[in-house]
């Protein structure tokens, strides 16, 4: 986070945004001699000044919240690495990209405020939004910041700290403080946020998105100390309740729709409450997705796609309930959900490749006439992606043709617009539902869980139990980086759960039991859709035959340790300032009697 160059080159220049890298974003002309008497002056501008925060600095986010958060969760297989070992060190960069992120955004939303607070000639309705959208951002930012790493300093004006040169003198807070600082934070949000604003429409932060998040924030908050605390989870289900009961927002009725690229589609009900916003804007580095070429199949699309060496993991396809090794034709797959989050052979989905006809699993690998034909990489023995016989389902919008339909805008290597949501509605009704549960509730909490599961076309729960709730969260949100968080939040309070969980997950691949080196079920798909010559027609004139296939668990857990709930703070941070090191304790801080927002 290198709090002395976050701190000290954090400026406000939103007009010359689009103009500038992320590097140079970071390191702008200080505060203090930048002029913002040119902006601000009236309620278009103010708004223009906060859209710039549902996208750019959270860029260097992406990578840890979506990929490295679900290695570590074992929702995802990618062989050996540090996340899915749970090893990380403070050297890592995607660590480092995220920490300093994390920091810049906290930095970027006090400026912001400040600015806003200065200006003139806008209404005050308008600019109590746009700085309770900056204090929900920063909430946001911090809700990741304890979660990753636990005790952690609080910066509430980085005004103060530069003026005082303290920045390499901070010192860490406890992590049950900081989730206070949080709720200060969000409740001052929800005060100046207007309700049921944006419903239908490209989905900005309002009271009720705010209050989603203190809801979830609550939750988490409730095992903070070692023991459930009734009060923070009858706070929990209270805000979840009204969020659910009074924002008027609603599950969209097709669970796969709300990922798709086109915002009549995603936004129709509302039930995205946060979301990274971006934009396929080739002169606006930082501000669009990459996250397709990051985990789309080679060959995906017409840009060039790299990801598909990584999928959701045999662990994650047990939990609902397929297997990548059973024929496909025999497959009980009657939970929406699985589809729209993992693709598997035997699958035709309708909402990709929709100038096509729908995207064909099989035709895709091996029928050389369909999509980019013979020159799909994909038709080979050697490359025909990830080994446990699943793909990446999210982040992904299909072919530039989806992108243009959904968009109007056509998309380039490493940009597109298809958001990332961060909270959605379903995931209120989860966290209702799992407070509800734990205040033995259960009634209250088998109506959450049934709506959530009744939108997948997943069969009715009749009873409900703690491990119901928990698995269901998995279903919901899988592939969204949200899993890992749910066992820092158990964690804090039911650690040897959470450790003899991650410890029996199956993350390895499916491979040969012997005279074989590596994983072959690509020979079992092919005999079964092509013939004696290797020619598409399917169903080969051979059965369907896995039996040579064995699991192979080369990156299963063998050792979790309670430490591993967090991840180390940057090596370089904690020699500039040795108070950030993981072996410092945070200090107790009186949030209501320290910090206000007084605005």
């Amino acid at each position: 986070m290198n709090m002395k160059k976050i701190f000290g080159t954090i400026a406000i220049a939103i007009a010359a945004f689009s103009a500038v890298s992320c590097e140079e974003f970071l390191n702008r002309p200080s505060e203090d001699s930048y002029v913002v008497d040119g902006f601000y002056k009236n309620d278009e501008q103010v708004i223009m000044g906060v859209n710039y925060l549902y996208s750019g600095p959270w860029s260097d986010v992406t990578r840890f919240y979506v990929y490295d958060t679900e290695y570590m969760s074992g929702n995802v297989w990618t062989g050996n690495n540090a996340y899915t070992t749970l090893t990380v060190n403070g050297t890592d960069q995607e660590l480092k990209d995220m920490s300093a992120s994390l920091w810049s955004i906290n930095a970027h939303c006090n400026t912001v405020i400040n600015n806003l607070l200065g200006s003139s000639g806008a209404s005050k309705e308008v600019i109590n939004q746009a700085i309770g959208e900056c204090l929900a951002w920063k909430a946001m930012a911090y809700f990741f910041l304890v979660r990753n790493f636990g005790d952690v300093p609080i910066v509430h004006d980085n005004t103060a700290i530069i003026k005082d040169g303290t920045y390499n003198e901070l010192k860490k807070v406890k992590k049950e403080d900081v989730y206070e600082y949080i709720i200060l934070t969000l409740e001052k949000a929800m005060e100046l946020l207007p309700k049921n604003a944006y419903i239908g429409q490209y989905n900005r932060i309002d009271h009720y998105a705010a209050e989603g998040l203190l809801a979830k924030v609550y939750l988490t908050k409730a095992g903070v100390t070692g023991s459930l605390n009734s009060d923070d989870l009858n706070k929990a289900l209270t805000y979840a309740e009204d969020v659910i009961n009074n924002s008027g927002r609603t599950l969209t009725p097709k669970y796969s729709d709300v990922f798709r690229i086109d915002p009549k589609v995603f936004q129709q009900t509302g039930e995205c409450l946060f979301s990274w916003l971006w934009q396929a804007k080739v002169e606006m580095w930082c501000t669009q997705s990459y996250m397709q070429n990051d985990v789309g199949l080679v060959g995906f699309s017409e840009e060039n796609n790299w990801g598909d060496w990584k999928g959701p993991s045999i662990d994650l396809q047990d939990a609902f309930g397929v297997d990548a090794t059973k024929n496909p034709q025999t497959r009980v797959d009657t939970d929406d959900r699985r589809m729209a989050t993992m693709m598997m052979f035997g699958d035709h989905i309708d909402w990709f490749w929709k100038n096509m006809g729908g995207f064909d699993m099989y035709r895709f690998f091996y029928d050389k006439s369909y999509g980019l034909g013979s020159d799909n990489p994909n038709i080979s023995n050697q490359n025909w992606g990830c080994s446990t016989g699943a793909f990446y389902g999210k982040h992904i919008y299909g072919n530039y043709q989806d992108h243009i339909d959904g968009t109007g805008v056509t998309p380039h290597q490493q940009y597109n617009q298809l958001p990332t949501h961060i909270l959605r509605l379903s995931d209120v009704y989860l966290v209702a539902a799992e407070a509800a549960v734990l205040t033995n509730n259960a009634g209250k909490a088998l109506t959450y869980v049934n709506a959530v599961r009744t939108r997948a076309n997943a069969a009715p729960l009749t009873s409900v139990t703690f491990d119901d709730v928990w698995k269901e969260r998995r279903l919901e949100l899988a592939l969204e980086g949200d899993r890992w968080y749910d066992f820092v939040r158990r964690s804090y309070y039911d650690v040897n759960a959470c450790i003899a969980e991650l410890k029996a997950q199956r993350r390895g691949y499916w491979g040969i039991p012997s005279g074989g080196s590596g994983p072959d079920l690509n020979g079992v798909y092919k005999r079964f859709v092509c013939d004696d010559d290797g020619n598409y027609g399917g169903p080969a004139t051979n059965p369907w035959d896995s039996s040579s296939l064995t699991y192979i668990g080369d990156n299963d857990l063998t050792d979790v340790k309670v430490s591993m709930f967090t991840v180390p703070m940057p090596t370089e941070d904690v020699v500039a300032n040795p108070n950030m090191g993981s072996d410092v304790e945070g200090e107790h801080v009186d949030i209501r009697a320290t910090y206000s927002y007084d605005f």
